[in-house]
């Protein structure tokens, strides 16, 4: 998700058709901002939690089709959209989907992280970006509860790429000084998570 602060814009880049990117792209147009969202392109596309909050056809809520896996892709959304900030709410297939296709959901989770810090470093290092992490990262733990110090280790491939992710966010941020963070997310319920097998 972008954010311009000039222009009183956010930009939603990936994840708006999720539970958490439905919730915040529909919180976004409710103050005023465009948003835009990509989705991957599928057989059927999965619209129907902005549907549910009565978005999908609002004026300022654009959706592009997306690679989340391709740099060029990355480097021209960020070129035209000129955001301040990059979001990330989202996770890439349920879990059901993770055992059987891990390779290609693992990469999903892994080379996003990297592709948009990658775009943001080439264009404008200025923009903030924030990675969703997620507590899958802590896996096998015997600490409870867990906080930012709690080892990872993580049990799923969802947790596996996640952490490579996670830790690509801090590689960016301390190479090269973007502003770039995670936040590490538990299970969070609401009408809008659908099943989650």
């Amino acid at each position: 998700m972008l954010t311009n602060k000039e222009y009183h814009d956010y930009r939603t880049h990936h994840g708006h058709n999720g539970q958490d990117g439905a919730y915040l792209a529909s919180f976004l147009l409710n103050r005023g901002y465009q948003v835009y969202g990509t989705y991957r392109r599928c057989s059927s596309p999965n619209f129907w939690r902005i549907q549910e909050l009565g978005i999908s056809e609002h004026p300022r809520l654009h959706l592009r089709e997306y690679d989340i896996t391709d740099l060029s892709a990355a480097l021209r959304l960020i070129e035209t959209t000129k955001p301040d900030e990059n979001l990330q709410p989202c996770r890439a297939e349920l879990r059901a989907c993770l055992v059987r296709s891990a390779n290609r959901h693992g990469q999903y989770n892994r080379y996003w992280s990297r592709v948009r810090a990658e775009a943001i470093r080439a264009i404008n290092p200025r923009i903030r970006f924030y990675q969703a992490s997620t507590a899958e990262m802590f896996g096998a733990t015997q600490s409870f509860p867990q906080d930012e110090t709690t080892p990872f280790y993580p049990r799923s491939p969802y947790g596996a790429a996640k952490l490579y992710a996670h830790w690509m966010t801090v590689n960016y941020r301390e190479a090269y000084g973007i502003f770039a963070s995670s936040g590490i997310l538990f299970n969070h319920e609401s009408p809008l998570r659908g099943p989650s097998l």
